[in-house]
């Protein structure tokens, strides 16, 4: 019954949103800091952790020892086993993730009000006391290494691996996060203790919670579930150097379909030009089939099913980023076309009705955002990690609508460059031989 009403309860915490959200920072006994939205109209509450620094702390000897950590992290807790622990979750019928990307360990828990302490008892033994087991440690392994080997035969992940090695080099970014099937292999208990101390501390902790609970209950409840991690851990990665030369790098391999990467710089989020960009970007190729990328190469021309671009802020490098996929005797002029119109758009900029559009769609679609506790909470703790305010989702859609078409122009003269856009290719593309780097 009990696992019934949480999942009602998840329901109706993703009916469409309110109006506004009213963030409260509070500040524990401890010294932890945590936004909080109440909501006392169901009792169930979303919490949100996130660890700054994720899978670039890993050492060089030791890569993919963060992935594994955090795969290991609800396999077993305190004198409990992997079974156990699943048993006591679900008895309280809670939900927990843990998940690491390059930047940040994310771990997120939802519970019933009449379990909050044993559910965030049971939340801290596995970030506080994991027992990283040998059966556990090697289960886990095993499937880190399925998913190793499989991908060596996925293009796209083929794609991303030449892309990250070409454009970072050797800063943790250059390589993926998941680690080799070699260095997997090599990873032992003393590694996945050490990934756990470099990447779970209060130092780099940002907290959000949403729903039923009062900022005193917040901040003793804190302070219990993550008191005893370490207050520091090891220092953030240095900016990436990036390479982008332009031009066109493939990767053969035998598929009828090759995939595509292409980035140039990008705009950080503290610019204060990155809304124009973020509108821009929209108008370019984030927009979907209104956007112009998918007009020209899809519509058009039908060179691909699908093709968009993004603006991808990370913490230590901020690239123009995009991808496409097409036939191999097709891809070469797909990538001409996304050439031409990165260069169009920059030397001709954009007309007043795509900016209105653009404006329309992207502050229309803002507030769907806000659809339950869960979204809210995510959302929350990512402001916190990019430096937002309280106050930017109320300020949010009037930053957007406060680009101008001057503004925008400018900075599409300004910013795209066509010239430094690198393609990363994987496949067996025709046509692309003299556009090789």
């Amino acid at each position: 019954m009990i696992r019934i009403l949480l999942s009602l309860f998840l329901l109706i915490a993703a009916l469409p949103a309110r109006a506004e959200v009213d963030i409260k920072e509070i500040t524990t006994p401890g010294g932890l800091t945590a936004w909080l939205v109440e909501d006392h109209a169901i009792p169930f509450v979303a919490l949100e952790l996130r660890f700054r620094g994720g899978a670039s702390l890993d050492v060089e000897d030791a890569r993919g020892a963060t992935n594994l950590m955090v795969g290991l992290l609800e396999e077993g807790a305190a004198d409990m086993d992997a079974q156990a622990f699943a048993r006591a979750r679900d008895a309280l019928a809670a939900k927990f993730s843990y998940n690491v990307s390059d930047d940040a360990v994310a771990v997120s828990a939802q519970f019933l009000t009449e379990n909050r302490e044993a559910a965030l008892d049971l939340l801290r033994a596995s970030l506080v006391e994991p027992s990283f087991s040998p059966e556990a440690l090697e289960r886990v392994r095993q499937q880190v290494l399925s998913g190793l080997r499989s991908a060596r035969t996925d293009p796209r992940d083929l794609m991303s691996k030449a892309f990250d090695g070409l454009v970072f080099g050797d800063h943790p970014y250059g390589s993926q996060l998941e680690g080799t099937v070699e260095s997997v292999e090599a990873l032992n208990r003393e590694d996945i203790v050490g990934a756990h101390a470099r990447a779970l501390t209060r130092e780099q902790v940002y907290i959000s919670a949403v729903g039923d609970i009062a900022e005193a209950d917040l901040a003793t409840l804190l302070d219990d579930l993550l008191g005893d991690l370490p207050q520091e851990g090891a220092p953030l990665p240095a900016e990436a150097d990036l390479n982008l030369p332009g031009g066109v790098e493939v990767v053969p391999f035998e598929t009828p379909q090759s995939v595509a990467a292409f980035a140039q710089r990008g705009v950080d989020r503290d610019d204060p030009d990155f809304f124009a960009a973020f509108v821009l970007n929209h108008i370019l190729g984030g927009g979907g089939f209104e956007s112009r990328l998918m007009t020209e190469v899809r519509e058009k021309r039908g060179l691909t099913y699908g093709v968009y671009s993004y603006l991808a802020d990370k913490d230590a490098a901020q690239l123009w980023m995009g991808s496409v996929a097409s036939a191999n005797d097709r891809v070469a002029e797909a990538i001409s076309v996304i050439r031409d119109q990165w260069a169009r758009i920059r030397d001709e900029g954009v007309t007043a009705e795509e900016l209105q559009d653009a404006k329309t769609y992207l502050t229309g679609a803002f507030p769907l955002r806000f659809e339950g506790n869960g979204p809210i909470a995510s959302i929350a703790v990512g402001m916190q990690m990019d430096g937002l305010p309280l106050d930017y989702i109320a300020n949010r859609n009037d930053m957007v609508n406060a680009v101008t078409l001057e503004q925008i122009n400018r900075v599409a003269r300004e910013r795209l460059d066509p010239e430094a856009l690198t393609f990363v290719v994987v496949g067996q593309p025709e046509g692309l031989d003299e556009q090789v780097n």
